[in-house]
């Protein structure tokens, strides 16, 4: 299989920009070009390879060739820094959830030199979408089995634990966490997606209740609203500082998580410093 160089970077280029104007602004070419390079590569695949909305996306078979596309770019840049080729500098996209952005990813990677980062913030149990459709070279995820083409490694675990403001607890929860206290008091959840509050009423027996809901979608904002008396919500120790000391534990009895560093099985210089440190910034937190 003959790939042409210039037309994935049109795939790429069309899915990073989401339209085939911006893309065409991206490699100073026409919207023309890109559209054409674009068929090509799908008239030599046999494959529709985008979905020409706005944005655009890509099929199942679009994301394999995306990713094969951002892999190739990455041996690309590898080659010009070992090279010392002039303005070699790369880019690692990253899926992180928003607990360990907030908190020990940025600083474990504040000394990794020669890369620029694009973070993508989503929660560990499904970074590894990104991963899958090639947007991102690496994420930290709940999910120990191998994206295909990936390889994995454990960094930590993360332990949750319910939290609360002083009087929220006292005035909620006065005889302890009960499972009469746990379907009334109101709860603070990240989005949609965060399932760790309804995990935690699973293992107390109230998994079954539908207690008000707030819904905060910022780490430092999630424990705010609780610190504020919002609600109760699970509270990674790493962050339990950051609450203050009118926010206590309800319970030492929390949820564990395991992280995964999960990364495209290939040599690239600058994404083995950014697991280095990936690495590093998460044995400090066992």
């Amino acid at each position: 299989m003959d790939l042409d160089p210039a037309q994935l970077r049109a795939l790429d280029a069309a899915v990073t920009h989401g339209t085939l104007d911006a893309a065409a602004r991206a490699l100073h070419v026409t919207p023309s070009a890109v559209s054409q390079r674009v068929r090509a590569l799908e008239a030599s695949l046999g494959r529709v390879l985008l979905v020409r909305s706005k944005p655009v996306t890509v099929t199942a078979s679009g994301a394999a060739v995306l990713r094969v596309a951002r892999q190739i770019d990455a041996i690309a840049g590898t080659l010009s820094a070992e090279l010392e080729l002039e303005g070699a500098r790369r880019t690692i996209s990253l899926a992180v959830n928003a607990d360990s952005l907030a908190t020990w990813v940025l600083p474990a990677l504040a000394e990794v030199d020669g890369v620029d980062f694009e973070f993508h913030r989503e929660d560990q149990e499904h970074t590894t979408s990104y991963l899958r459709d090639g947007t991102v070279m690496a994420a930290i995820t709940a999910d120990a089995a191998p994206v295909q083409g990936c390889t994995v490694e454990r960094l930590c675990v993360a332990r949750y634990l319910p939290c609360a403001e002083r009087d929220f607890a006292e005035r909620w929860f006065p005889h302890g966490v009960t499972k009469t206290a746990l379907r009334r008091a109101p709860v603070v959840e990240f989005d949609r997606k965060d399932e760790l509050q309804r995990r935690y009423l699973t293992r107390r027996g109230a998994g079954e209740a539908t207690p008000p809901r707030h819904q905060v979608p910022a780490s430092a904002d999630f424990v705010a609203a609780i610190r504020l008396g919002f609600g109760w919500g699970m509270v990674p120790t790493w962050q339990r500082e950051d609450a203050g000391s009118d926010v206590i534990v309800l319970d030492e009895r929390g949820i564990d998580v395991p992280l995964y560093w999960q990364q495209w099985n290939l040599r690239s210089a600058a994404l083995d410093r950014v697991r280095e440190a990936i690495m590093a910034g998460a044995a400090a937190l066992r």
